[in-house]
């Protein structure tokens, strides 16, 4: 329904943008959802959020003033030498031509040019900062330093950034260091305005401290606000009411064109309960839209304690400013007092809710009664009782006001806390306990450690103000391009068809259930996905389709049991009763064996990793759902009816029936081709390596003003793939401008190498007549950094290492033998090894891109998830068959492979569905998914042999004693 309303925007606007404004505001308030008469705002607020690459927003580059902070550090020396060579510094860096290097080095470089026997340390040692800067230290030691303090300031500078674009609403957003550089690059999908980009991003990181009123001093003012908004209501209603008949003839004619004239047609009466709201709104407009800090005691109702004078949730939080900022509210509260909002929500509200505090201003200036440049350090610390807290240390000039300050506020019975605010926001409000001298102090409260590491990062904030610039700003379109986007959709639709009719196809009419559960479950899984605030990319919406395909595996786990109990002579009825009952074993250790996988790739992932994780657990409870439940009740209807449920077509009803390969036995053939794969790729890892994408290794990003206007990204795509790789990037840039970001040649540290990467993207471009350009075409240069940073590599390798390693242990729990977990783990490991060893034995051979990316992580993780998966219910079949047959007389060997013959069916089909999804994907999807696709196409298949091959022969190997 959003969709719907833009659309209509755009049509109506007709490419004006002030116009598609004006309309959307114009819809803020309308009903627009047919059945339960919701407005645009609300529809907004809960729609799936799309990535980058599917719906494109605002590119922004900040540059972070390292000039500033340097001169902040040596106390704005005076030295001419000390400022010619930051002047000289900054102009070399300007120019990405000329150097790589970054701007410390510049200045460190232009100064020992200048005066080549001048010392830094004399510049730069002072009392505030000894403990990490001696006065007789190296020039190198202090170009260290500063260093560390330049990347302290650019990281501190990302978190208020981050904090920011948070509370702008937007999700997702994708933040890169340019390399050698102390830029920072910034996408905001789905943005489009760039004056609010502009206010929310640019202004600087003011930090403060101010003194507070308690709630029994200040909540008397909300309450004269709220009377004086209400009685001027009643002068405008008394107004209107007199001009009501003037009005209406001469309005008519202008409203008859308004934009809201036209939603009005269609707007529904109001109810009474909306007449309800009307009137509250009218005599308490304040209070419609806020709470009062009110809690229930033993007497009743009294007063909250403390600076928090009242609550208001994320939507009404604008409303409240605007009375709360209006020139006649502030004629009546005094001239010292300001209402600001806690810049996180409340924890545990259902829905985001902001306390607002009662600031104190303080002086002739009423500003803050401390500014944050006193403070020397911050950091993470944990109280005597273990809990989380921050310790903040002040320089000498900041202790002894502290002191003074901490001291007022703790005096007397009724102690008053002192607010931490950062651009305007309350990032906490401590009450003081105790008076604090020596300036070194410690911030409690209901912290968690990443609250104390964000709040520590706002405290330096102020010790070194770097202010961070716009310097160039763009809407651009999504990465894929429509026609990619379009492909990726239609395929994942077309291979959901497909497993649906394959199942109705082999299964008949019980099939029929199956698609009904799928289509439920579809409905489930997007639910969920909103309510959590996901962001979906094209990836996504294959791995959302996958997880579908996947979720099929339940009903053939119980339709393949129903059918050997049909075939024991049992009644239908009966049948499925006990088809549930028996493939419940199987379906919940797979389920929960790869649910405990998702689960630690949350806690311990991060990026992509927490982002499939999120998935793919909320894929399987809703497919344990719809599978078990929703599929059951079908199923007790029908046969209530008295319907003949068929469980299979002539042609699928015998289907590896009498299956008797000898798994086992060729067992040391399957060992010797995983061998030698293995090794061939470990081989080919070691020396040719892998191709990575931009994500991974960075790039250098080009902005080109192409001749051809209608040039489109799929035929630049087709340009320059070829030459520069398959993981190239390209997106529209501006209103008719395109940026491309390459990864060709960005290990090559030659100083040529700029020049020889551009002179081969002008030639790559002019194969086509569509594309052709010329070197004054090309508008920027820029070297950005890998968007999947190093810890992320590290954190993924450990993470699928721990997965891995708690899944081995949860089979040795419910299995009681380690020849089981031992297994799993050498099949799941053998599984990653296979796909890795793929991507690098053919990389370059193969007419699609195999690299090495984001939606690569996500595809090596969904064939671990499925391999854990088809082995633990092999597993299951194994367990049961060697119960029923434990006799001496019995083979070991040909109980398990009766085992895998007889769950053969169950795994193939499963492994059909998955890969007629992948198929579909692989062959329509598109080229931007096709290496995606398949990693996952070839895992699947990995997977599937594995469980047969691999894992299960490791069983016999390792205990043909104890499996007796």
């Amino acid at each position: 329904m959003a969709n719907k309303v833009q659309s209509d925007a755009k049509v109506y606007s007709k490419g004006d943008p002030e116009k598609e404004t004006a309309y959307l505001d114009s819809m803020s308030t309308q009903p627009v959802y047919p059945l339960f008469k919701h407005n645009y705002q609300y529809v907004l607020q809960r729609e799936l959020a799309l990535g980058l690459d599917l719906k494109g927003g605002m590119n922004v580059t900040m540059q972070i003033s390292l000039d500033e902070l340097v001169r902040k550090i040596a106390n704005n020396n005076p030295d001419v030498t000390f400022n010619q060579a930051l002047v000289n510094a900054d102009k070399l860096q300007a120019d990405a031509k000329t150097t790589q290097k970054n701007f410390i080095s510049l200045f460190v470089s232009e100064y020992e040019k200048l005066n080549p026997t001048g010392k830094l340390a004399a510049i730069f040692s002072t009392k505030d900062n000894q403990d990490h800067l001696k006065f007789n230290a190296s020039n190198s030691e202090v170009e260290a330093y500063l260093k560390d303090q330049a990347n302290t300031a650019v990281k501190q500078s990302y978190t208020v950034l981050n904090t920011r674009i948070n509370q702008f609403g937007v999700t997702q957003p994708n933040i890169q260091l340019e390399q050698s550089s102390n830029r920072i690059l910034i996408e905001l999908p789905g943005v489009k305005e760039p004056e609010r980009v502009r206010k929310l991003l640019q202004g600087s990181a003011k930090l403060e401290f101010y003194e507070t009123f308690d709630n029994t001093e200040a909540y008397q003012y909300l309450i004269n606000i709220d009377n004086l908004l209400a009685a001027k209501n009643k002068t405008a209603k008394t107004d209107s009411s007199k001009t009501a008949a003037t009005s209406t003839k001469t309005d008519t004619a202008a409203k008859a064109g308004s934009l809201l004239s036209k939603v009005q047609k269609n707007a529904a009466k109001d109810t009474s309960a909306l007449a309800n709201r009307a009137q509250q709104a009218s005599l308490h407009p304040l209070f419609s839209v806020m709470q009062l800090n009110i809690n229930q005691g033993p007497n009743g109702q009294q007063l909250g304690q403390g600076p928090v004078v009242g609550y208001a949730p994320l939507k009404d939080t604008a409303k409240v400013n605007s009375y709360l900022q209006s020139a006649d509210v502030k004629a009546v509260i005094p001239r010292n007092l300001k209402f600001l909002w806690e810049v996180k929500p409340i924890k545990d509200a259902k829905e985001k809710v902001f306390a607002l505090y009662a600031i104190k201003l303080s002086g002739a200036q009423n500003g803050p009664v401390l500014s944050g440049d006193v403070i020397n350090d911050a950091g993470q610390d944990v109280d005597p009782k273990g809990s989380p807290e921050v310790r903040m240390v002040m320089n000498s000039q900041g202790a002894e006001k502290w002191r003074t300050i901490t001291a007022e506020a703790s005096s007397g019975t009724n102690k008053k806390a002192i607010a931490i605010v950062l651009d305007d926001n309350v990032y906490s409000a401590p009450t003081v306990q105790n008076e604090i001298s020596g300036g070194v102090s410690s911030i409690s409260g209901n912290f968690t450690i990443e609250d104390t590491r964000d709040l520590a990062n706002v405290l330096k904030a102020g010790r070194l103000p770097a202010p961070a610039h716009i310097i160039s700003e763009a809407i651009v379109g999504p990465s894929l391009g429509q026609e990619a986007i379009s492909a990726g959709i239609t395929s994942s639709i077309l291979g959901l068809v497909v497993v649906l009719v394959f199942m109705i196809a082999y299964y008949n009419r019980a099939g029929t259930v199956a698609v009904v559960a799928v289509i439920i479950n579809i409905f489930f899984l997007m639910g969920v996905l909103t309510s959590l605030g996901a962001v979906l990319t094209l990836p996504g919406i294959a791995g959302i389709v996958l997880t579908l395909g996947i979720a099929v595996d339940a009903n053939v786990l119980v339709y393949e049991r129903v059918r050997e109990e049909l075939g024991l002579g049992k009644s239908l009825r009966i049948a499925v009763a006990d088809g549930f009952k028996h493939a419940l074993p199987s379906i919940l250790d797979s389920q929960i064996s790869t649910f405990l996988t998702g689960l630690i790739l949350f806690i311990f992932g991060s990026g992509p990793i927490q982002g499939f994780a999120t998935t793919l657990m909320i894929g399987i409870i809703t497919s344990l759902f719809c599978s078990l439940l929703i599929s059951r009740v079908i199923f007790e209807w029908m046969l209530d009816k008295g319907w003949d449920i068929k469980f299979s077509n002539p042609w699928s009803s015998h289907t590896f029936k009498n299956a008797n390969f000898k798994f086992v036995k060729n067992r040391v053939k399957f060992y010797i081709f995983s061998g030698l794969f293995i090794t061939a790729g470990l081989i080919s890892i070691f020396t040719r390596g892998f191709s990575y994408g931009v994500d991974f290794e960075g790039g250098r990003n080009y902005i080109i003003n192409f001749p051809n206007k209608n040039v489109t990204t799929e035929a630049i795509h087709d340009a320059v793939d070829a030459t520069l790789g398959r993981s190239t990037e390209v997106k529209t840039f501006g209103a008719d401008k395109i940026s491309i970001t390459t990864n060709y040649l960005i290990r090559d540290n030659n100083s040529t190498a700029d020049a020889k990467v551009r002179n081969t993207l002008i030639q790559a471009l002019n194969t086509k007549e569509a594309t052709r350009i010329s070197d004054k075409d090309i508008l920027g240069l820029s070297k950005v950094s890998a968007t999947v940073a190093d810890e992320l590599k590290t954190s993924a390798i450990y993470t699928v290492l721990f997965a891995i390693f708690v899944i081995s242990a949860y089979i040795l729990i419910r299995f009681r033998k380690w020849q089981f977990s031992l297994g799993a783990m050498i099949a799941t490991a053998h599984d990653a090894l296979l796909v890795l060893s793929f991507f690098s034995l053919f990389r370059g051979y193969l007419p699609f891109s195999l690299d090495i990316d984001q939606a690569f992580i996500a595809a090596i993780l969904t064939v671990i998830g499925y391999s854990i998966n088809d082995t633990v219910v092999v597993f299951d079949r194994i367990r049961e068959f060697l119960e029923l047959h434990h006799a001496k007389t019995d083979n070991p060997e040909e109980v398990i492979n009766q085992a895998i013959n007889s769950t053969l069916s169950r795994t193939i089909i499963t492994a059909l569905t998955v890969i007629f999804v992948l198929i579909v994907l692989f062959l329509f999807g598109g080229d931007v998914i096709k290496g995606f696709s398949f990693a996952l196409l070839i895992g699947v298949i990995f997977g599937t042999y594995s469980s047969i091959c691999v894992a299960t022969p490791v069983i016999v190997d390792f205990g043909k004693k104890d499996l007796r």
